[in-house]
């Protein structure tokens, strides 16, 4: 039996040679930024190179490529917890987008404790990654501030931080849609549960809520609560305990407005029809409840997709600036028309 042949993997100059060009614009086409590819070549030579790469079954050596670029193409991404959906669809946008651009990304959680944040993000710093992308920055700004100072790249999602370029949903007018909608019910005496005090989502979400009634001549109540089921069902009981209790809640993410339509219904009270109850983000879930909820859409996985194209931006040396997205009011049955008890006002 004769020996098995084996084929020589094809290299830069074997692409080079037979494409005709330098194998310095080889490399520039194959491994370099789309910057780099289109100063190297014509399209249609960039083309023809990408063919002849393909049909010599090309493969890239990442640690070659990366000693000669200065770079890791790893990017390290940081949320408060992956198992809150909102987040996952975030990093799964990241992730989609990185692919795009040959980058791989990893995941650690916060769990939203500047101790735990200091110490993954050296961990990933550690790992020399190309850049950071980070989903649970404080609105103190501490952690961002140190990192600008070390040119460190990173950019933000979900919130924001001074004036650190981040992707946000327009969360302001998001909480001013709901408001909007509540006094179009009826709706005079309403509560905010205003989610963690250090995120920008819960600030900005209440603040664009209660300046909506304040324009009304109306307060409006609101109490700090955990981004979860269980934290949501309890500054619920608080609200409704209130004499007279609001008859309107808008949590400002739909895991506490799930918790506080357990709340409405623990008091004897029918979600909807006796208190009008919002939430935000507009997960898969809300429209499935059997109250179902509304809520209203952040563009998830657009914004983690927008966030990784604004990191690339930032290690090209471009010019980053922060984008709001626009959110949508997404109207279901837990908020109905204000109607007066036993005919009253």
């Amino acid at each position: 039996m004769g020996r098995e042949v084996r084929k020589r993997p094809a290299t830069l100059r074997t692409i080079a040679r037979s494409a005709g060009v330098d194998v310095s614009t080889v490399s520039r086409v194959l491994n370099g930024s789309p910057e780099d590819a289109a100063r190297a070549a014509s399209r249609e030579t960039a083309e023809a190179i990408r063919e002849w790469a393909a049909r010599l079954d090309y493969r890239p050596n990442p640690h070659a490529t990366s000693l000669r670029t200065q770079r890791s193409n790893l990017v390290g991404v940081l949320v408060p917890r992956l198992s809150d959906v909102v987040l996952a669809t975030i990093y799964e946008g990241i992730e989609d987008a990185a692919a795009g651009h040959g980058l791989a990304t990893f995941v650690m959680n916060s769990h939203d404790r500047p101790a735990e944040q200091r110490a993954r993000t050296e961990l990933a710093l550690s790992r020399r990654v190309d850049g950071l992308v980070l989903g649970d920055a404080h609105h103190d700004g501490v952690l961002t501030g140190e990192l600008a100072e070390r040119a460190v790249p990173f950019v933000l999602v979900s919130r924001h931080a001074g004036e650190h370029p981040a992707v946000t949903c327009d969360d302001y007018r998001g909480g001013r849609l709901v408001a909007e909608h509540f006094l179009a019910l009826g709706h005079r005496r309403a509560a905010v549960i205003a989610g963690e005090p250090f995120a920008s989502t819960g600030i900005d979400r209440t603040a664009g809520f209660a300046d909506r009634y304040r324009e009304e001549g109306l307060d409006v109540t609101s109490v700090h609560s955990g981004f979860d089921t269980a934290s949501g069902h309890r500054a619920a009981e608080r609200l409704l305990a209130a004499d007279p209790r609001p008859t309107a809640l808008f949590a400002v993410n739909d895991f506490a407005a799930i918790g506080a339509l357990g709340a409405v219904r623990d008091a004897g009270l029918r979600p909807g029809a006796d208190v009008a109850v919002a939430g935000f983000n507009d997960i898969p879930l809300a429209a499935e409840l059997p109250v179902p909820l509304t809520s209203v859409r952040s563009p998830m996985h657009e914004m983690g997709r927008r966030a990784l194209e604004l990191l690339v931006t930032v290690l090209n040396g471009g010019h980053a600036q922060s984008q709001r997205l626009e959110p949508e009011l997404r109207v279901r049955a837990s908020t109905a028309a204000f109607r007066p008890p036993n005919g009253g006002s």
